[in-house]
């Protein structure tokens, strides 16, 4: 089976062209390689919008058909809304009873957005303790991966850390020192000897690649299923390689996958609170507009004026959008005031318009049948209840809650 990846969007309607090239067109390309597990993150939306609830559903549905309309394939992908399944909120409370509140007030996410929300009441629990139902999320999955770009990144780590707290508090199942040994006693004595030999070196030395070589090893075993193997040998013998115990929650990595930086039509980041984004869904005739109407170079005044592609909003879209010999005929004509403006935009109109044909095309069919939309959600979250169950029960047996 395919590594898992988890990854969501909180709701905030109909998306734009920042979100595809910042996060939708890798989703897309992830099905065909991973187990994709995408998620509507409803209740991260109250976090710092709570009383905006009249919107809330309005915008889960036109997000997961925009979600559609990209690509994202209901077979090949599990979507999922986070607010059906009340096990995410369990192991946040269940997480949040040994996560040490420094963790959550040192996040740079958390000091960033208090500034930029001046306007909102933000001194609340819920936005203090996102990053935490952020960890819940992705280990009640197990992911193995999450795909992000570098400023997310402190998240995935936050999560590594919870999970790591965890494991260190939790993963010495009753009997453990029998349950190793009996899964050790499945290894051929090479490999047992082997797997001694990094423990020793991991645990003693902190040598990153003995830990590698021992993780490697048991991952090998496990995939080639010898007798009497259980997944819960896998689990064992990784929490005794790292010295934590069973491995309960198991650590995700970061997927630092490649981000098109889109910026907004003024050239700041592509935002709705800005007033700056161009819909995934625009029609033609308003892409054209605002096309048009974005400022250039300020210090290109007249048509005869040589221009600086660099502090035009504009070259970014064609950063984006253009090939080589367009970028290279942009940056001629404007540097020598070959070609004005409105020349320079046309060709990053015609690649939005024609990029945003077929999203179009396969909306049409989801608004015409919401009803298809509303089934793709629930088989998507029985799915993703499913795995989410299996991982409340290893966590309640393990913290003792199993009565």
């Amino acid at each position: 089976m395919n590594q898992r990846v988890l990854s969501g969007m909180r709701p905030t309607g109909a998306l734009h062209l920042g979100h595809y090239h910042g996060a939708l067109k890798n989703w897309v390309r992830l099905q065909d390689d991973y187990e994709c597990f995408y998620f509507v993150a409803d209740w991260h939306a109250l976090t710092t919008h709570y009383e905006d609830r009249e919107v809330i559903e309005r915008n889960v549905y036109d997000m997961v058909i925009d979600w559609l309309a990209a690509g994202i394939d209901p077979e090949k992908s599990t979507i999922f809304i986070q607010s059906r399944l009340p096990e995410h909120a369990e192991l946040f409370t269940l997480l949040g009873m040994g996560t040490p509140l420094s963790w959550l007030e040192r996040m740079p996410t958390y000091k960033d957005q208090m500034a930029k929300l001046k306007d909102r009441d933000l001194a609340t629990y819920g936005f203090l303790g996102y990053p935490l139902l952020q960890a819940a999320d992705i280990l009640m999955y197990k992911a193995a991966f999450v795909p992000v770009g570098e400023d997310q990144a402190p998240h995935v780590e936050i999560t590594r850390e919870v999970a790591r707290r965890f494991n260190h508090l939790y993963g010495r199942v009753p009997h453990f020192e029998e349950k190793i040994a009996a899964a050790v006693a499945k290894l051929s004595k090479d490999d047992a000897r082997y797997l001694e030999k990094q423990r020793r070196a991991y645990q003693q030395d902190g040598t990153a690649e003995a830990l590698a070589k021992g993780e490697a090893l048991v991952q090998r075993t496990a995939a080639a299923r010898p007798e009497g193997w259980a997944d819960e040998d896998t689990e064992l013998l990784l929490g005794h390689l790292k010295g934590t115990g069973k491995t309960v929650l198991p650590e995700p990595a970061v997927l630092l996958t490649e981000v098109s930086k889109l910026p907004g039509l003024d050239g700041d980041k592509m935002s709705k609170s800005y007033g700056n984004t161009i819909a995934m869904r625009e029609e033609p005739a308003e892409v054209e507009r605002k096309i048009r109407k974005m400022p250039t170079d300020p210090q290109r005044v007249r048509r005869t004026d040589p221009g600086n592609p660099e502090r035009c909003p504009v070259w970014q879209f064609h950063q984006v959008y253009s090939d080589q010999p367009t970028k290279d005929w942009v940056w001629e004509g404007c540097t020598t005031a070959g070609i004005g403006c409105l020349d320079c935009k046309q060709p990053v109109i015609d690649a939005i318009v024609r990029e945003q044909k077929p999203w179009r095309e396969r909306a049409e069919a989801y608004l015409a049948d919401p009803k298809r939309v509303h089934w793709i959600v629930e088989v998507g979250t029985e799915r993703a209840r499913t795995v989410a169950r299996e991982t409340m029960r290893d966590v309640r047996e393990a913290m003792g809650l199993r009565y």
